[in-house]
């Protein structure tokens, strides 16, 4: 009777996506090298064997952490783009969006999701090309979508939609983002109404 109730009080282990949080908490902790399936199991109250016949190996339970990744934020900008999109006035709604968009791809999570990916693209690049896929180009596509939306309308005067939600995209983050990837902060923060006027300069309607 002892033996039952101590057995029913005991923690369950983490499986599906509870595992794969434990996991990508653990790969970012200490990199991909750093990391063993035995700290996981342990991480995740489960056994090797168990993690093992979830996740054959070491690169598969990583290849699922980052797809996982991907795909939880692939439409993580749809209700700001959606604002845009209703907004009656294309420069306010860009601003807004511009804010956004600086909020979530810079935020520590993903910035910190980011740099695993870069530091380990060379031994997995499969990896980092569906990072790439579902998480940069996904939000890239779903700006130029948008865009061609307000172009269509009369709106924006766009005709590549795709280049002109790129542009976009580095005018607002480019340098932000490249002095948070190499380790510091951006001097002075670029303004997002100079980014956003730039733009309007050449595709305003």
């Amino acid at each position: 009777m002892t033996s039952d109730l101590r057995t029913r009080g005991r923690p369950a282990g983490l499986t599906g996506e509870n595992l794969l949080a434990v996991a990508r908490d653990a790969f970012l902790e200490s990199g991909y090298a750093g990391t063993s399936m035995e700290e996981i199991a342990k991480r995740a109250r489960i056994s090797k064997a168990s993690l093992y016949r979830e996740h054959p190996s070491k690169s598969a339970l990583y290849s699922a952490v980052v797809e996982h990744w991907a795909a939880a934020g692939r439409d993580a900008m749809r209700p700001a783009l959606d604002a845009l999109r209703g907004s009656e006035d294309p420069k306010s709604g860009l601003i807004a969006l511009a804010k956004t968009m600086r909020t979530g791809i810079l935020s520590l999570p993903v910035m910190a999701m980011r740099k695993l990916v870069t530091a380990e693209a060379d031994a997995h690049p499969e990896v980092a090309a569906t990072y790439l896929e579902q998480s940069w180009q996904r939000n890239i596509h779903n700006l130029a979508s948008t865009l061609g939306e307000m172009a269509t309308a009369g709106r924006l005067y766009i005709e590549d939609p795709e280049e002109a939600a790129e542009q976009f995209t580095w005018l607002v983050i480019g340098s932000p983002l490249n002095a948070h990837m190499l380790g510091g902060e951006a001097r002075t923060m670029p303004s997002i109404t100079g980014a956003v006027d730039l733009f309007l300069a050449r595709y305003g309607a």
